[in-house]
């Protein structure tokens, strides 16, 4: 569960995640740092407590080699493991140190290498004189590790983690404390004395644990403070006498804690402690916390035995979680199952996905859904209003740049979605392209949350004597918060799920791409042939037809005369005939003509197109006294022959269908967000609103010849430059009202 406690201490977390508790320069007084020179081992650095350790100042144990404090023997079956990269076949070892006299002092020594590869070893008072043996070290967890096999319950699980090492360790309270998404923990297990107050259940702020001491967690896997009160000791020098810069310390195990968490344990009553960490995938999945009310020390094999039972705890732990997850994993993906295969045999994939509404709910465990395609918006289950997703798709593309985008508390980072928090405080986005989501919502669930302390006062700022510096808080009691605007969290299984979805949408529309684009290619390969077609049938048909007027006009000149009536008028059908086929075959290669791939678009004044247009029926505008006007026309991206064409077919059908008055036409231009709208107005006859399809179909006409002369194809034509152009054309009109012809063309043009 994520909790979303309202913290306002923006400055204190930044201060805490400064912090660079690794360039401390400061080790706990319970062991000694030595800084090596390769390879004589020569000390170059030191903790400043070899006085009290060795008897030794540290400005006269600089200098000196291993072989100087150390057994010779012992330091020279060293140097050969030192050269090798992994030191851990080394560690711990026993070094045996002379100090007043012939009096030995016993260390566990440990060696590690830092981030800028300086040597350095690590020494703590060894409690006993030989090493604990692999097979004891084995049996010391062998116990633990057995009673937590053979339990299956993850609750229970982790109860018998805590009792095993609170066993091993001694400790006063052991606790096993998980991590949320937000870095939030919960303490999810506790072994304790009875008389000390329960932190079972309780959830602790992500600044108790601020970023930098995470990473230090990572790095370390096990970490002991064996006395909180404890002075910390200086190094000498304080700066490494080679790079002059702080010495790095991120892997020591001496290392000490920030003032600030030593206080923060003090505050909660505690002496000493010791942390295990527990890492899933390179991240910090939790830790097992330690807890003693007086000073405690563990020994480096014990430790090392914790640590080594940690990473086995946390193996099993994940073994279980994907155990007790099993069966939801399966059945989201037989869910995804039902939908690929909706959408596979729908025409497109939005149908798919509507004609299986549940489903798509049910992958994500939402109560609402939304299929979000440009400037259609589908909406499923409970949502938000369409106008309300709309905006909220405009803060996605605004705000998240992942494919993927969930939050259980959106209120709190899209302000607006407070007005539907009851149908979507949690959001499960996936971008399927820049303009199109599919979204899941869930409804607020309102929860109470058991909190050790007060979180929005976890730390505070404090003056000592002229210092600024933060402090934690000091009361640790229950702190019940109510946390509203928040829904369920959404699970690592479902946002998997949605993601699945998306990689099957997008090879679905790869897909129909591919077909699509064999049925383009099939497509262009038949308008060629028709084309070719056309202008053949065009130049091949108009020989005969000349033929055909010029021999029967022929036969009207020579036989005139001897022909009746009848015969004459007859003549005149088969002239007329051949005329009107000739007129047909010429509007059949116009409209051949009309080719989207053959043009290049440029910038054209509209203006000029007009009145070019306007020039070629000056002879019918005269004849008939129409009155043509226009708005002023903006330039656009479209081929000028064309746009001409498109003017000179709307209006000469304006002035063709006119009513008994005088033609007015008027033509004008409106921007829209990514178009211009032409219209084209007139005073005519009108058109019936049933046939406003039919006539941009090839060859339709709604009067006889008799009535009004013409192929029926010239608004065909229109209809094509249009669609050439990638936009649309359209007619607002009634009978005996005018009509008026709408055409589109895109800011931009192809």
């Amino acid at each position: 569960m994520i909790v979303n406690s309202d913290i306002n201490q923006d400055i204190n977390l930044k201060k805490l995640e400064e912090l660079q508790i690794h360039l401390w320069g400061k080790i706990q007084a319970h062991g000694v740092l030595f800084v090596l020179e390769e390879p004589s081992l020569r000390l170059v650095q030191t903790s400043t407590n070899t006085t009290e350790v060795f008897g030794i100042a540290p400005e006269e144990i600089i200098n000196l080699t291993l072989e100087d404090i150390f057994d010779s023997f012992q330091i020279e079956q060293l140097r050969t493991a030192l050269e090798s990269d992994n030191l851990d076949f080394i560690n711990s070892t026993k070094l045996w140190a002379r100090v007043e006299g012939d009096n030995y002092v016993i260390f566990d020594g440990v060696f590690h290498r830092n981030s800028a590869g300086f040597l350095i070893l690590e020494l703590e008072p060894a409690i006993s004189q030989e090493n604990i043996p692999f097979l004891s070290f084995y049996h010391l967890a062998k116990a633990s590790i057995t009673q937590l096999q053979t339990n299956v319950n993850l609750t229970e699980f982790c109860q018998i983690i805590v009792k095993e090492v609170r066993k091993m360790t001694g400790f006063d309270r052991v606790m096993l404390y998980k991590f949320d998404e937000d870095d939030h923990g919960e303490v999810i297990a506790e072994d304790k004395l009875e008389q000390l107050e329960p932190y079972l259940g309780l959830h602790y702020p992500a600044s108790d644990i601020p970023l930098p001491a995470r990473r230090l967690f990572i790095s370390n896997y096990i970490r002991l403070i064996p006395d909180v009160k404890a002075t910390p000791v200086d190094l000498f020098p304080k700066q490494h006498p080679l790079n002059k810069t702080a010495l790095d310390l991120t892997i020591s195990i001496l290392r000490s804690a920030s003032p600030c968490h030593l206080e923060y344990l003090h505050n909660m009553g505690v002496r000493a402690s010791l942390t295990i960490s527990l890492i899933d995938d390179g991240k910090l999945w939790g830790l097992i916390a330690c807890h003693h009310l007086t000073p405690k020390y563990i020994p480096y094999e014990l430790r090392k035995a914790c640590e080594f039972l940690g990473r086995v705890v946390f193996s099993e732990i994940s073994a279980k979680e994907e155990t007790k997850d099993y069966e939801y994993p399966m059945q989201l993906n037989a869910i995804q199952g039902v939908l690929i295969e909706s959408m596979t045999q729908a025409d497109n994939f939005i149908n798919g996905l509507i004609k299986s509404q549940q489903n798509l709910l049910n992958l994500t465990s939402s109560q609402g859904a939304a299929i979000c395609i440009g400037d259609d918006y589908t909406l499923i289950g409970k949502t938000p209003q369409q106008e309300e997703v709309k905006y909220l798709v405009q803060w996605l593309k605004k705000n998240v740049d992942e494919e993927v985008f969930s939050t259980p508390f959106l209120p709190h980072l899209y302000a607006d979605s407070r007005n539907f928090k009851d149908m979507a405080s949690g959001l499960l986005a996936i971008k399927i392209s820049q303009r199109n989501y599919l979204l899941w919502f869930r409804p607020e669930v309102i929860q109470t949350v058991n909190w050790g302390g007060d979180p929005s006062k976890a730390y505070e700022l404090k003056n000592l004597d002229g210092n600024v510096r933060l402090s934690p808080r000091k009361s640790f009691e229950l702190w019940k918060e109510t946390v509203r605007l928040t829904s369920l969290s959404w699970k690592p299984v479902e946002i998997k799920a949605a993601l699945e979805l998306k990689k099957a949408i997008t090879n679905i529309i790869l897909r129909q791409a591919d077909e699509l684009a064999q049925l383009a290619q099939d497509l262009e390969r038949s308008n060629a042939e028709l084309r070719k077609f056309a202008y053949v049938a065009s130049h091949d048909l108009q020989e005969p037809l000349n033929q055909v007027s010029n021999y029967v006009q022929l036969l009207e000149l020579r036989y005139g005369e001897e022909l009746d009536e009848d015969a004459t008028e007859f003549i005149t059908f088969a002239v007329e005939g051949v005329s009107l086929m000739q007129t047909l075959i010429d509007d059949v290669l116009a409209y051949s003509k009309v080719d989207m791939r053959a043009v290049e678009f440029q910038l054209t004044e509209a203006e000029k197109a007009l009145a070019k247009a306007l020039a070629n029926l000056r002879g019918r505008i005269a004849e008939t006294g129409a009155i043509i006007t226009h708005d002023p026309l903006p330039n656009v991206m479209a081929d000028s022959t064309q746009l001409m064409q498109l003017f000179l077919n709307l209006i000469s059908n304006a002035i063709k269908f006119r009513s008994e008055e005088t033609p007015e036409i008027h033509i004008m231009a409106k921007r829209l967000e990514d178009a211009w709208l032409f219209s084209v107005q007139d005073n005519g006859i009108g058109i019936n609103s049933q046939f406003s399809e039919r006539i941009f179909v090839i060859f339709q006409r709604l009067h006889t010849r008799d009535e009004y002369p013409g192929t029926g194809i010239g608004l065909a034509i229109c209809k094509k430059i249009v669609e050439c152009h990638r936009g649309q054309i359209w007619v607002d009109s009634e009978l005996g009202q005018g009509s008026t012809f709408y055409f589109t063309i895109p800011v931009g043009g192809k």
